[in-house]
């Protein structure tokens, strides 16, 4: 499920980076890792637990962006049939991480990788998760390999996940592989990404479920001031998400035939939140009939225009009530479903940057071989939800005083100056404060009044941007 991103670009002793960076000392965000930590991980990243199946005649690929160096997973796609097979690999963080170690401990401290505008905060020391661990091109590596046969409309007919040791062919980002899809010029393991995930994609407006194409947003400094933009993601960044879902819908039915899991569950938003992206679309000028469906919407808009890439970022507050759920014993939970995915899912596909992919990954292969989990993920897995939780809520804090600071540092030389916007949300103990949605530039901000017309547009002043405390306040005109 996506995320809002951020990215700053600048010298780090640029007052928006500085202020990144007294947020982390703020949060208590570790800088470096225990010395007992650091030491078992260059100790494990020479000498991994080595699968016996070898898997490394496969012509896997990577697809990520250009910069990224912590490599999750891997992908083979063919031909079966009328239909066809997924091969997915993703990387083993078992293979490398003893439960019960210091290595261990820490992740179980951190639970997910930290991502900041300007940098990011990781789950596992970089010799693993860019190094040793990372499915890096022309490298052996130990894997989860996934083996999903699909029939001829993108629906799973059977499922395999065993360990084993594969190597990536090439590291391959976004732009390249859409480019080569609209040239014809991809090989078919490449041309048919295009091919299966718009049959994934039919599949999951037939069930009801939704991907927001979520835009990164991208502040750079200029004459010296700061300037907002968007990058729209491609059809191929969809595409690529797709198998992702599909493995991770694939794991929770394994999950539940089996009858012990940890699942990624979200009930249906609340009424209150929907009511509230109404008035933001209300704000962006966004034409929401009503008779129009929150999923119909959003399959309508347009990443690449500012409004609608805006609106798409706030979406991602419908996905804050999502959390982990454990069952055992075949004993199964009341709810078992993602809203946005409407249907079962777990999180199994990134265990580099979250501890609870390295369980669900145990579970499953545990499932296909036959067995009972290992002890120490049955020993752990009352307590995952909790760790998740916790972990889920900092980087939350993290996203939020994130954006807060970027859009202060975007307004910080306006100070007096009146806007158009639309007030989202009043609270309702204090009801001469609320927060506005502003046209352009499209940010949101804490609004102080004596009469707050919600929903409702108005002529709004700023009257503090302060990106040192990462505060933003209007004032109505």
């Amino acid at each position: 499920m996506p995320r809002r991103k951020i990215r700053v670009t600048g010298a780090p002793e640029a007052p928006l980076r500085a202020a990144l960076a007294a947020l982390r000392t703020e949060l208590g965000v570790p800088e470096d890792f225990p010395p007992p930590a650091r030491a078992e991980a260059e100790r494990v990243a020479k000498a991994p637990a080595r699968p016996a199946y070898d898997a490394t005649d496969i012509p896997f690929f990577t697809l990520d962006p250009p910069a990224s160096t912590d490599l999750d997973q891997a992908t083979h796609l063919s031909r079966r049939g009328a239909g066809y097979r997924v091969r997915y690999a993703i990387a083993d963080v078992a293979a490398f991480v003893a439960p019960g170690g210091a290595l261990d401990a820490e992740a179980h401290q951190r639970v997910n990788t930290l991502y900041f505008p300007d940098e990011k905060v990781p789950l596992h020391p970089v010799v693993l998760s860019e190094g040793a661990a990372s499915l890096l091109p022309d490298q052996v590596r130990p894997a989860a390999l996934w083996t999903l046969d699909l029939d001829a409309d993108g629906r799973t007919t059977a499922v395999d996940v065993r360990r084993a040791l594969v190597r990536s062919r090439a590291k391959l980002h976004y732009a390249g592989v859409q480019k080569q899809i609209d040239t014809g010029t991809a090989e078919e393991p490449v041309a048919l990404l295009k091919e299966i995930g718009e049959a994934r994609e039919r599949l999951e407006v037939e069930r009801g479920g939704i991907s927001l194409n979520v835009p990164e947003q991208e502040i750079t400094a200029q004459n010296h001031t700061y300037v907002l933009g968007y990058r729209a993601p491609l059809p191929a960044d969809g595409w690529n998400a797709q198998l992702s879902l599909l493995t991770g819908m694939a794991a929770a039915e394994l999950m539940l035939a089996h009858g012990t899991g940890v699942l990624r569950t979200l009930p249906a938003a609340p009424d209150g939140a929907v009511a509230r992206l109404r008035r933001t679309a209300t704000a962006l000028r966004i034409d929401w009939p009503h008779h129009v469906s929150y999923a119909a919407l959003i399959r309508s808009l347009d990443p690449s225009d500012p409004r609608h890439a805006a609106f798409l970022q706030e979406c991602t507050t419908l996905l804050r009530g999502a959390g982990y759920t454990v069952f055992r014993g075949g004993v199964l939970p009341a709810i078992t479903t993602h809203a946005a995915v409407a249907a079962p899912y777990t999180h199994c596909t990134a265990p580099l940057r979250r501890l609870a992919d390295r369980y669900a990954a145990e579970i499953c292969l545990a499932a296909v071989a036959g067995q009972a989990p290992p002890d120490w993920v049955l020993a752990a897995l009352d307590a995952l939800p909790r760790q998740m939780a916790e972990g889920s809520r900092v980087a939350g804090t993290v996203e939020r005083a994130c954006v807060d600071i970027v859009e202060a540092a975007l307004l910080k030389d306006r100070v007096g100056d009146v806007f158009d916007a639309c007030v989202v949300d009043v609270e309702e103990r204090q009801p001469t404060v609320g927060t506005v949605q502003l046209i352009s530039p499209a940010v949101i901000g804490r609004i102080e009044g004596d009469h707050l017309p919600l929903g409702e547009r108005l002529r709004v002043r700023l009257t503090r941007a302060d990106p040192g405390t990462s505060k933003i306040l209007f004032t109505a005109v």
